[in-house]
């Protein structure tokens, strides 16, 4: 998010909406701004999602959006209902690695939602930090906590439809917080394409890109898969649509043998089938199939760490 975004685009730090003061943008994309800001009758730190669709929209001096021209008005007017529809949602879903969304207002011509701050750090962030190369013992302490969240989406009839590292927090102690509803829709409409819907490239399966594509738990499935490999291969997964063309992408099981066990690889390439008839069909599927969670190499006695030159843990 660059310094010319934050002025032309971003609400100034102590602005107030609502009841809360804006402390500083944290991240922008293509429909949203997101804030740090301060809950006046709380004094507690929150997260505040703004709906602003950059490329149909403009910021007034007073802080009111309004569309760039009024052929945009109407699509403007659909977007805020589906971001309202994607924060009354999120509302009702009450899980520990879920993001806990407390509020939700309409102010500025635009609207809002307002969700607890955890700290810690983006998977994105992580994978881009160190390349990759996360190991296998996180890969399958994070899994389980989302598949716990993913699996209270389902039963409650949701979908996600946009699992990816960037919208994956990590808590501190390694737990996961599944991020980003704004995608989300119910499986009832799940023979039904999504208007507007936020397609990611490389975690998104082929039946997402069309039309009469049969979305369901096996869609969230994929992009599970695509994130895990990610975290090893520290890049976005060949897209789908180029795999369902002409599949040049090496499965898990082939390139990552050195370093990870068959069990997790296997797991990998599974979720990232093709064909949605050939994935996990549900959560349930998925965790039946998981490795155990590898042991934590022994600790190097001291005396050889000064030898070798590897730190040891006090």
């Amino acid at each position: 998010m660059s310094n010319h975004f934050i002025q032309q685009h971003c609400l100034p730090a102590g602005t107030d909406i609502d009841h809360y003061s804006i402390i500083n943008p944290i991240s922008a994309g293509g429909f949203s701004i997101v804030y740090l800001a301060l809950d006046k009758t709380t004094n507690d730190k929150m997260v505040i999602k703004e709906y602003f669709p950059k490329h149909q929209v403009k910021r007034l001096r007073n802080h009111t959006v309004v569309p760039i021209s009024r052929k945009k008005e109407r699509s403007l007017q659909k977007g805020r209902m589906l971001f309202f529809q994607e924060a009354s949602t999120l509302a009702t879903l009450k899980h520990t690695n879920v993001v806990n969304v407390v509020n939700f207002f309409r102010a500025n011509g635009t609207v809002y939602m307002v969700m607890e701050f955890e700290p810690g750090k983006n998977l994105q962030h992580l994978i881009t930090e160190r390349q990759g190369g996360l190991s296998e013992r996180f890969i399958l302490t994070t899994l389980p906590g989302l598949l716990e969240g993913l699996n209270t989406i389902h039963e409650a009839g949701y979908l996600h439809l946009d699992i990816k590292p960037g919208n994956i927090h990590i808590r501190p102690g390694g737990r996961p917080l599944l991020l980003d509803f704004g995608s989300v829709h119910r499986r009832e409409l799940s023979r039904q394409h999504q208007p507007g819907q936020v397609v990611t490239a490389g975690y998104a399966p082929i039946e997402q890109f069309k039309k009469t594509g049969y979305i369901g738990p096996w869609t969230d499935m994929y992009a599970l898969g695509a994130s895990m490999r990610s975290c090893i291969d520290g890049k976005s997964p060949q897209d789908s649509r180029k795999r369902h063309e002409n599949d040049t992408q090496i499965p898990a099981t082939e390139l990552f043998s050195k370093n990870y066990s068959e069990k997790l690889l296997t797991l990998i390439d599974w979720c990232m089938e093709l064909d949605p008839e050939l994935r996990p069909q549900n959560v349930e599927q998925l965790v039946d199939k998981m490795p155990a969670v590898p042991k934590p190499a022994s600790r190097i006695p001291a005396w050889l760490g000064r030898l070798t030159g590897i730190q040891t843990r006090r």
